[in-house]
């Protein structure tokens, strides 16, 4: 059977969503091309690799994430209005029962392959850079504070926040998560 139009992109969306409630190691070709009834050869002629496909989702994903972080930018001008835009955003992802693609992929950083692991870690560092410059601006009009340089705190907002969906996704619990960071804002004024 030929891949109908649009498949790669459907092929995309399953495999984020298999990652994100699964794992990377938790799926796969055959599990997608049972989904869209399709062969397991017509996923590799999109993605001739399971790592070909790791490192589209990586970059999609944060694709995503940056131009959501953008609109917070174009929404919100004060600082901890960015924070809590930026926290609600994992909050919204675990409400679906997902996880973030790039919190679930670096839990298995070990056995992914070095193109994915490359861009896990792009994804992370402008996640971080962006924070950072929430931070500088927040310490800059006063409405934020930490003991840290911007850089270091944004570090530890990204581990925090995404730990935080770890364990409240262990107890199917999201409000364990919205609880965390909210104490998580509030340390830093937000």
């Amino acid at each position: 059977m030929d891949a109908p139009s649009g498949t790669p992109q459907r092929i995309l969306d399953i495999a984020e969503r298999l990652v994100q409630t699964c794992g990377y190691n938790g799926f796969s070709y055959a599990d997608i091309a049972a989904e869209l009834k399709v062969t397991k050869a017509s996923l590799h002629y999109h993605f001739p690799g399971k790592a070909d496909l790791g490192a589209s989702l990586i970059e999609r994903y944060e694709h995503h994430f940056l131009a959501a972080l953008a609109g917070i930018d174009e929404r919100e001008k004060d600082a901890r209005g960015k924070l809590r835009r930026y926290a609600a955003i994992y909050g919204e992802v675990l409400r679906d029962g997902r996880m973030c693609l790039c919190g679930m992929l670096a839990a298995e950083y070990a056995t992914l392959p070095e193109a994915m692991r490359t861009r896990l870690r792009h994804y992370f560092d402008e996640n971080e850079r962006w924070l950072a410059g929430v931070l500088k601006l927040g310490r800059k009009d006063g409405t934020l504070r930490s003991s840290g340089t911007p850089r270091e705190t944004a570090r530890t907002l990204v581990g925090s926040l995404e730990g935080a969906m770890m364990l409240a996704r262990s107890y199917g619990d999201p409000s364990r998560y919205r609880a965390a960071s909210a104490r998580i804002l509030a340390e830093l004024g937000a």
